[in-house]
């Protein structure tokens, strides 16, 4: 598999396959198409996407409904409100948005999914706490959205981590990496960071990472690597 990162928590992720009358011989996944992403550019050609949760920084609902609405063929995963928002942005694509629930498996643009979680982190107790669904793709990479949702059961061969958020400190993002233990982790939900911010804590996390034998990579948006 071939994963691309896209500003904040996007990722794009191909791998060999050719669906029913494509012709275009590759599999196409995407997760998170939200507001701070380049969502049309990840969006392109793709069979899926899945959605963590709803908050806009994960899901753009007017871009996303909008290219949902041009691609006759692409389907949507999402927890029950925002696959709910999603049909009645777009009504006439409703048969091709469907409800994730924790714990489950299923199949998704040729990709198999595991699902972990239920709740985003907590940001603060006057602030609603929402559904948040985490996915393992094809037994590899895991995506937690807003969480740092450990998946049981499952070896992780990439994490991606959510190295800044309004619900994190840098303590919760090593204690999560130690806990996965994946043998490779890349940085998501780091939009709101600027350089130096993005240095300071990726620094602690190659520190810590590489003492309990996970090696942690930094990637620009629009950059890509072999899973």
């Amino acid at each position: 598999m071939r994963m691309t990162k896209f500003t904040h928590s996007c990722v794009r992720i191909e791998k060999p396959g050719e669906p029913a009358g494509s012709g275009r011989g590759q599999r196409v996944l995407v997760i998170d198409p939200g507001n701070f992403s380049e969502v049309e550019d990840a969006l392109e050609g793709a069979d899926a996407f899945l959605v963590t949760h709803e908050h806009p920084d994960h899901l753009d609902m007017a871009r996303v409904t909008a290219v949902l609405e041009k691609s006759p063929s692409l389907e949507a995963w999402a927890p029950a409100k925002a696959a709910r928002e999603l049909k009645e942005a777009a009504p006439s694509c409703a048969e091709r948005v469907h409800v994730t629930e924790p714990d489950a498996e299923f199949e998704a643009g040729g990709f198999r999914l595991k699902t972990f979680g239920s709740q985003h982190a907590l940001i603060h107790a006057s602030v609603p706490v929402v559904a948040n669904i985490g996915y393992l793709v094809d037994d590899d990479l895991f995506h937690p959205g807003d969480s740092f949702t450990v998946p049981h059961g499952a070896r992780v061969g990439t994490l991606l981590v959510p190295i800044h958020a309004p619900w994190s400190k840098i303590g919760e993002v090593l204690d999560f990496i130690i806990a996965v233990r994946a043998p490779r982790a890349l940085p998501i939900h780091n939009a709101l960071l600027n350089e130096r911010g993005t240095g300071l804590v990726e620094k602690h996390a190659e520190r810590i990472s590489e003492l309990y034998g996970t090696e942690f990579t930094h990637l620009e948006p629009g950059e890509s690597v072999e899973l």
